[in-house]
């Protein structure tokens, strides 16, 4: 039978772990918290908001179109007077969990499947199973993790809220090296 028709179960079981963990971290431990503050006027700024009509997106406070107008007198005096912001703006109304969380375990099943993927590759089928899941695990790892990082250098994201995220990547990475241990079909 063909490796990669082998890997099924290794991927379908580490996503699901890895959709486990998350639930555990988000809805137990709730570590993340913490990450996220209230404005001091959140009325205020929610109604000057509204009162823009901004359609779901990405949005920059103050906005600068190009490199170019970022050394403007006037571009200058907005950002150092501040404040200066990433804001995403999500549709009206409560979050959509369902589709969220549907999301979310595609992404875990891409992200195990892609691990398998590489792993079979440059190790192949008959691999022991220790280096298929360290090479799973830290292909995971770097998966989850590294969008966090970028998030900290370009986003202004807080660098503790950073390394929670990181930490979540460590726990989805041992998660995922874990599943593919056990049913790594070289073992």
């Amino acid at each position: 039978m063909n490796a990669l028709t082998q890997l099924w179960l290794p991927v379908l079981v580490a996503a699901a772990l890895v959709f486990v963990a998350s639930s555990l971290i988000h809805m137990v431990f709730k570590w993340h918290n913490s990450d996220y503050r209230k404005l001091a006027d959140e009325d205020a700024v929610q109604a000057a908001l509204r009162k823009a009509s901004p359609t779901p997106g990405l949005y920059t406070v103050p906005h600068c179109a190009d490199m170019k107008a970022m050394q403007e007198e006037a571009m200058l005096k907005k950002l150092h007077e501040g404040p200066v912001a990433f804001i995403t703006v999500f549709r009206n109304g409560p979050p959509r969990m369902g589709e969220s969380l549907l999301q979310w375990f595609a992404l875990n099943l891409a992200i195990a499947a892609i691990a398998a993927l590489l792993t079979v590759h440059l190790l192949g089928a008959s691999a022991p199973p220790p280096h298929a899941a360290h090479l799973a695990g830290v292909l995971a790892f770097l998966a989850y993790g590294g969008g966090g990082v970028q998030a900290g250098i370009w986003m202004g994201k807080p660098w503790g809220s950073v390394a929670k995220d990181l930490l979540d990547a460590l726990i989805y990475g041992v998660v995922t090296a874990a599943a593919f241990l056990w049913l790594w079909p070289g073992g």
